[in-house]
């Protein structure tokens, strides 16, 4: 998905099914608010919550290498935090396409728990 040889200065978009079938080999980052995060949509299994206030500062314990999909409702907090995360020089950040609502709607599976 992304070429090493390429300086990444952007997100892509990648859809839920896609996102599913990479399983644990992306970080998944939630940035909805915490009741969002176990409520009625769920979040997707191993997500970590940073709510988008504070995805800068949670950033910091992640590897900018390292693959990010950035999660929330509908896609539009994901995409503002996406931003962030490549300003930051994180360099394979995406964003999931239509969020938990478009998950949701694939019947993907959900925790609700913390």
């Amino acid at each position: 998905m992304f070429s090493e040889a390429t300086s990444f200065e952007a997100f892509v978009n990648v859809d839920p099914q896609t996102l599913y079938e990479l399983g644990n080999t992306v970080r998944i980052v939630d940035v909805r608010e915490p009741d969002e995060f176990v409520g009625e949509l769920g979040h997707v299994r191993g997500a970590i919550l940073a709510p988008l206030a504070s995805v800068g500062a949670a950033a910091r314990a992640f590897d900018p290498d390292e693959p990010v999909v950035v999660v929330c409702r509908s896609g539009g907090r994901s995409a503002r935090a996406a931003e962030a995360l490549c300003r930051l020089g994180f360099t394979k950040v995406m964003n999931l396409q239509g969020g938990m609502l478009a998950w949701n709607a694939l019947r993907l599976p959900v925790e609700t728990a913390r």
